[in-house]
């Protein structure tokens, strides 16, 4: 075969492959479809993000989706507290079976999931906040789905509650950025 051949070969196997990826659809935090919208679920937890956010697969089989967790905003990876609230999480979850009700998407396409480990019926957003290695998510009037979990763990000042005065996520990002980003 002539070399001009077998470069056109490969320029047209290349458009194949990007014609294929174009009908894919953009990338999205899931292998494949998105998870259904407030219908249970049971999946096994197969990585651990940080502490807010997973990897599931569906018990019946399937594509893996990314999760974050409902109601909690826990630190960044790169955050005073984010690797100790990685470790907090995989301990609760890490292999285990759990319950996934998605109640939404963020604009980053996760799901955003309340996810039960079915062990004991443990909800593992709240035991991240009951044990200071989250903080409740609160927006404006709302007071959050973990309110109380959050006082008890600062009065007990467990996990980030221990130190003085503890930086939420959220103020992290605004003044550092993201960890996947140098900071500016």
């Amino acid at each position: 075969m002539s070399h001009g051949r077998f470069l056109q070969r490969r320029i047209w196997g290349a458009l194949a492959l990007a014609a294929l990826a174009m009908a894919a659809g953009p990338l999205r935090a899931q292998d494949g479809q998105r998870p259904p919208l407030g219908t249970p679920w049971n999946a096994r937890v197969l990585y651990v993000v940080d502490g807010d956010s997973l990897w599931v697969r569906p018990e019946g089989g399937g594509f893996r989706a990314r999760l974050r967790l409902e109601g909690i905003d826990a630190p960044e990876i790169c955050q005073d507290q984010g690797p100790e609230s990685r470790a907090a999480l995989q301990a609760l979850a890490l292999g285990r079976r759990v319950r996934v009700t998605v109640r939404t998407y963020d604009r980053y396409g996760r799901a955003i999931a309340s996810v039960v480990r079915l062990d004991g019926e443990v909800d593992l957003a709240g035991r991240m906040v009951a044990s200071g290695q989250a903080w409740n998510e609160t927006f404006r009037w709302h007071q959050g789905l973990y309110p109380q979990e959050q006082e008890a763990a600062r009065k007990a000042r467990l996990g980030l509650f221990a130190a003085r005065d503890p930086e939420p996520p959220a103020d992290f990002r605004r003044r550092q950025g993201s960890c996947a980003r140098p900071a500016r």
